[in-house]
């Protein structure tokens, strides 16, 4: 199709389905409002094609499994309907170009696949990773241009970067192999990428919630091969709204908050001869409690009893949807906030005694929804956001509070939603 048949789907309402699928039908216009941007932009950059094709990837939100996956523990998260969406078309040169709105372009050529160290932590580095690993795999790459606008956050939580990811991963899968590359095996090759490539060692989570979608449960017991258990969760239908606060400042300057998480962790494992904490249950944290606090600390021992309890708040968790329980559930995600305030500590940052941005969030929307819901951390912690599920009747009064404490929009209202697609 070229730009006018896609913008006369558009107009038809041919693509409605599609839309309401990606994004509710509460957001059908903004979606083919969006539409119309993407393409305008494209032919401005690009020109015309005949053969031009939609592409959304999905952010992402982390529902329960607060620092788990690093020591080999399970998680359970969400696609969302913010998106990047994206206008490409396949071409004869081997060169991927893709232009983001308010970046650089980025032009990536095929015949030289090797990392290149001046793109290092770039965009660019992450398309040339992805077509590396497509290529190493036996798929085929090819060439092709792309204009890309974003809805997601930068540093909000939602992994723009895993969306961006799954998105060129997803394109290359249409354009030359049929689709056949399975979501999880482009969640593989994201993650490939981000490590090898952009030189940031990430889990998987991140890149599997996106390209999955809906929810999915991921059991990292063997790193290299992580259990993958599609679930499929509506909070609408029991009359919640899945809202993410933005309530603090970003991770750049928390690393070592971060890095201590994992260390702790691993350093109570030690003792116990092993390299991780999978597989250490809470009677023998507790049978060698004295040893642990004395060699690592008490901070890491409370650490690693949330470990051990939030993996089994995730198989709850993720039980409770399978039973369309959903006060079960609701109850496991307070369950998850309450030990990561009280024994993971990542509510804020000890360096910055003063910014308690998410203590605030916390405090303040567990006196609102009194009892109802659920709010938790979202995500790394130290700052950043808040997950609440708000009763859709208390929805504009946790709104009008949260803006109180931050600022007007901190609060974004999402819906789950499929993985990366192919609109049209």
């Amino acid at each position: 199709m070229n730009a006018q048949q896609i913008l006369q789907a558009v107009e038809n309402g041919e693509l409605d389905g599609q839309f309401t699928r990606l994004y509710t039908a509460d957001g059908l216009s903004y979606a083919k409002e969006r539409c119309k941007t993407v393409i305008a932009r494209f032919i401005e950059r690009f020109g015309d094609s005949e053969q031009l094709h939609l592409f959304s990837s999905p952010g992402r939100v982390e529902i329960a499994g607060n620092h788990t996956d690093h020591n080999h523990g399970c998680v359970l998260a969400g696609a969302v309907n913010m998106d990047i969406l994206a206008i490409a078309c396949p071409t004869d040169e081997p060169v991927i170009r893709v232009k983001s709105a308010g970046h650089k372009q980025d032009d990536i050529d095929l015949t030289d696949l090797s990392p290149q160290q001046e793109e290092s932590t770039h965009s660019a580095s992450l398309i040339r990773g992805i077509a590396s690993d497509f290529n190493r795999k036996g798929r085929k790459i090819g060439g092709f241009t792309a204009y890309t606008i974003s809805d997601v956050p930068k540093g909000s939580g939602l992994s723009s970067s895993a969306a961006f990811e799954v998105l060129i991963g997803s394109i290359l899968n249409h354009f030359y192999n049929d689709g056949q590359v399975s979501p999880e095996e482009v969640a593989i090759t994201a993650q490939f990428a981000e490590n090898v490539y952009f030189g940031k060692p990430s889990g998987l989570m991140d890149q599997m919630a996106c390209s999955v979608g809906n929810i999915v449960q991921i059991d990292f017991k063997n790193p290299s091969a992580p259990d993958i258990r599609p679930l499929s969760l509506s909070p609408e239908s029991a009359g919640y709204r899945l809202v993410v606060v933005s309530a603090g400042h970003g991770h750049a300057d928390l690393t070592d908050e971060y890095a201590a998480i994992p260390s702790e962790m691993k350093a109570v494992a030690a003792l116990f001869g092993q390299p991780v904490l999978r597989g250490i249950g809470y009677e023998q944290l507790m049978a060698r409690a004295a040893e642990i606090r004395q060699q690592c600390g008490d901070r890491a021992l409370l650490r690693a009893m949330h470990f051990v309890g939030e993996n089994e708040r995730v198989l709850l968790a993720a039980k409770a949807v399978v039973d369309q329980d959903f006060g079960g559930f609701l109850h496991q995600l307070n369950a998850s906030g309450d030990s990561s305030l009280l024994c993971l500590q990542n509510i804020s940052a000890s360096s910055e005694p003063a910014s308690q941005g998410i203590a605030l969030a916390l405090a303040a929307a567990k006196q609102l929804l009194k009892g109802l819901g659920a709010c938790r951390v979202h995500g790394g912690g130290f700052g950043g956001t808040m997950l609440a599920m708000v009763p859709d009747e208390m929805l504009d009064a946790f709104t009008m509070r949260m803006e109180q404490l931050f600022s007007p929009g901190c609060c974004h209202c999402l819906s789950f939603r499929p993985g990366a697609a192919k609109i049209v």
